[in-house]
């Protein structure tokens, strides 16, 4: 791996640190990111990447870097993240042999696809990324993988961290008798991917929604209807792939309560908490849930790391083993799915 350089962005120092161990060589390109007073940036690269095979790392969901804008704090959105990954491309003056870009939660994911005069947000900066030389894009569990298709010349790697959540949520829960359930139509491709891993049955719930509204850009919900298997005395898994309120995934684990379901277990691999957490902390306190799990590859705010009801797992192992494999140009079809594991692990669980 003698060409193998990783360029991690600020934005997520700490989960490239690890990567960087897992790795087991120098890999860190050191960079300066600067910022000028009215917002404006500027990155350079610190240390050669001539004929390299280039990783760049950005957390662009991180909303706990701030800057000097005109004076005042001001907190980077991910429009800013995803400026400064296109300011290191820019830099490496076309010496790397390869850039693959990293974004674990892809920028501008959930504005996948149009209706009417919509802006196609992810379609286009993906398309711009490409035309910047950059010849891989690696993501995970991204909101509807078919956005690949806005480039069809290009590798995109869209990896799953199911199995690193289950082997956590297998050793540190004692699970009986379960049920996967996707909280909307929209995430029943990701719940049958939990249920096929487990092999066990899977429901969904159905969000009618007031089309005739829009609130904070979206349609309200007015109702949840449960389809599928009767839920009484099992044990729940509600899966999807991003929380931001959390009020919706709330809402289900507490029919799926009222319908006398046993322990509800959340899991999104994203947990933005974007507008807060008062409502997982409430709902916690009512027992609705038992726990939350989630991944690192995205932004928590550091003083809800330690709460009882949350479960942080690491996913930069997995990570790692991505990049040395994409490095090597060996088969990823082994990255991809990990259930002759899991089901050793339940196995053994259940012993």
């Amino acid at each position: 791996m003698t060409n193998l350089k990783l360029i991690v962005l600020d934005n997520c120092k700490e989960l490239g640190e690890k990567v960087a161990k897992y790795l087991k060589e120098d890999v860190i390109v050191p960079i300066t990111n600067d910022r000028f007073s009215n917002g404006e940036g500027k990155i350079k690269i610190e240390d050669s990447i001539n004929g390299s095979d280039l990783y760049i790392l950005s957390d662009v969901g991180n909303y706990g870097l701030t800057y000097k804008l005109h004076g005042k704090e001001h907190e980077m959105s991910p429009d800013e993240h995803f400026a400064d990954i296109k300011r290191v491309i820019a830099a490496t003056s076309g010496h790397a042999k390869k850039i693959n870009v990293i974004m674990p939660l892809l920028y501008e994911s959930r504005q996948h696809k149009r209706k009417g005069n919509e802006s196609l947000d992810c379609a286009i900066a993906l398309q711009e990324l490409e035309k910047m030389g950059v010849k891989n894009i690696i993501t995970f569990d991204a909101h509807d993988p078919s956005i690949c298709n806005a480039i069809p010349r290009l590798p995109f790697e869209n990896f799953y961290p199911t199995h690193t959540i289950l082997e956590n949520l297998i050793e540190k829960e004692k699970l009986h008798d379960l049920l996967v359930i996707s909280p909307d139509m929209g995430a029943m491709e990701r719940a049958r991917y939990y249920a096929e891993m487990l092999n066990t049955d899977v429901g969904v719930f159905y969000k009618r929604r007031d089309l005739s509204k829009v609130i904070n850009g979206k349609n309200p919900i007015i109702e949840h209807m449960y389809m599928g298997a009767d839920p009484k005395d099992k044990d729940i898994l509600v899966v999807d792939d991003m929380i931001a309120s959390g009020s919706s995934m709330i809402e289900v684990a507490q029919k799926l309560k009222d319908k006398g379901a046993k322990n509800i277990y959340l899991i999104a691999t994203f947990a933005l908490f974007t507008e807060g957490t008062e409502n997982f902390k409430k709902a916690y306190e009512q027992k609705i849930f038992t726990k939350l799990y989630t991944t690192n590859l995205s932004y928590i705010p550091k003083e809800i790391e330690e709460v009882k009801w949350l479960t942080k797992v690491d996913g930069s192992k997995y990570l790692a083993k991505i990049i040395k494999t994409l490095n090597k140009n060996e088969n990823i079809e082994n990255l991809w799915n990990g259930k002759k594991e899991i089901i050793k692990k339940i196995k053994e669980h259940h012993k």
